[in-house]
């Protein structure tokens, strides 16, 4: 007899997300099981191989209730010091950024409040900001150094992304974002930055196993495609995927460049054109809309919804987490957002945040309920998918699984096997 699986949840609406031939790849009146953190089903419950008390060790009902993918935010900043509310009160009475900028306000503040953070103070604040997300319905989240700008405090950041997923028992990947700004120690000398980047802090960063991909932004307020080139030349040689911040503020070409490296997305695009999208299309490099920081920032100028969809990119949504252009703390905000502002649908907001969330991480385990996947999936207090991206706000997660089991039981779990201490030393596969 085979072993029993370790749990089934039954009466529930499945979204798995898989084409199916139905919108959200939805099965009505399905059965979940799973067993040793993956998915052993995922289907109409009257086809059960079996009675449930027999195939599972521990049986529960949704009572009617959705169940999706775990949420997956593939683009954040949250791991930082400080906040800038204090600025934001400033230009709502009239302030303009570049007088914030001279009192020593943006990012430059958030550089040095990162930097004089000890590790675990720096763990504290962002804490907060991960479990919003968590609670909101998200099991796997990306975090982005590049509020330090030096090797060690680039290092503290990642090294602290991947403690919170220790502390919540959550999947975290890491992203080396050294080419965010210019420190103010670099001040008129950006290639001489760049060299920093390039020949002492990537490879450290590479060697520690602290980076699970690497990230520029290429615009004309920051790095050019040549200098971005450098830094992707780099990171390929060293084995590490690359991302891009690209056209957020003007047509720099970044989605083509980051197509040329075979990138594993482009993030923002409101300005891209179509050649940069056919390039994207080419390489399969997932598109990640931010309607965050669009919001925050009120631009008018939308990304090329329409062209993407023509030449089939697929459309990631994330919150864009960050202290200056997207204090977000909800995923499915984003998600609204990305409705409401940029008109995507609703399932393809919901495939924003599972299955293309997932590719725009490099992640083929995950984003789908289906067989084999693995079994990071939420029970929510809604009925049909749709409901995820129309109700603004509120508590709808009602039950929240990684791999099988509540995020509260795998962080015990890590605890005692010593998984978390080994992950802080080597490149975390979770």
């Amino acid at each position: 007899m085979n072993e029993p699986w370790d749990g089934l949840l039954l009466d529930c609406r499945l979204a798995t997300m898989a084409a199916n031939g139905t919108a959200f790849g939805l099965i009505d009146d399905a059965a979940l099981g799973w067993k040793d953190g993956k998915i052993v089903y995922a289907a109409p419950a009257a086809e059960l191989p079996g009675k449930p008390g027999a195939l599972a060790r521990e049986v529960d009902s949704a009572h009617r209730a959705l169940v999706t993918p775990g949420l997956i935010d593939c683009h954040t900043h949250l791991v930082f010091a400080g906040n800038r509310a204090e600025e934001f009160d400033l230009r709502l009475n009239g302030a303009s950024y570049a007088d914030i900028a001279k009192a020593g306000g943006g990012i430059v503040s958030t550089v040095t409040k990162t930097r004089a953070a000890r590790e675990d103070e720096l763990l504290a604040q962002s804490l907060p900001r991960a479990h919003a997300l968590l609670a909101d319905g998200v099991t796997t989240v990306e975090i982005k150094s590049g509020y330090g700008l030096d090797l060690d405090s680039e290092m503290k950041m990642l090294s602290v992304a991947r403690r919170i997923g220790d502390e919540l028992g959550i999947s975290v990947r890491t992203t080396f974002l050294g080419a965010h700004a210019l420190p103010p120690e670099f001040a008129g000398r950006q290639s001489d930055y760049v060299d920093e980047v390039c020949i002492h802090m990537l490879p450290k960063i590479a060697h520690a196993g602290l980076a699970d991909a690497v990230d520029a932004f290429c615009e004309n307020i920051a790095f050019t495609p040549s200098e971005v080139r450098r830094v992707f030349e780099t990171a390929r040689a060293h084995g590490l995927p690359v991302k891009l911040h690209a056209d957020q503020l003007s047509d720099s070409h970044g989605a083509a460049l980051a197509a040329e490296f075979g990138a594993l997305s482009a993030d923002h695009l409101e300005y891209t054109n179509e050649a940069g999208v056919l390039a994207m299309a080419t390489a399969g490099s997932v598109a990640v809309m931010l309607p965050g920081a669009f919001y925050c920032l009120r631009e008018s100028t939308l990304p090329p919804i329409d062209t993407f969809r023509r030449h089939n990119v697929a459309l990631a949504v994330a919150s864009d987490l960050n202290p200056g252009t997207s204090p977000l703390l909800s995923l499915r905000q984003a998600m609204n957002m990305a409705c409401t502002l940029f008109r995507m649908t609703p399932e393809e907001a919901l495939l924003g945040v599972t299955a293309h969330a997932a590719r725009a991480l490099g992640l083929a385990d995950r984003g789908t309920l289906v067989p084999g996947q693995r079994a990071d999936f939420v029970v929510w207090d809604v009925g049909h998918p749709a409901e995820l991206c129309y109700w603004i706000g509120g508590t709808l997660a009602r039950r929240i699984f990684i791999a099988g089991t509540a995020p509260q039981e795998r962080r015990e779990r890590r605890s005692r096997s010593g998984e978390g201490q080994d992950a802080r030393s080597k490149q975390n596969p979770a």
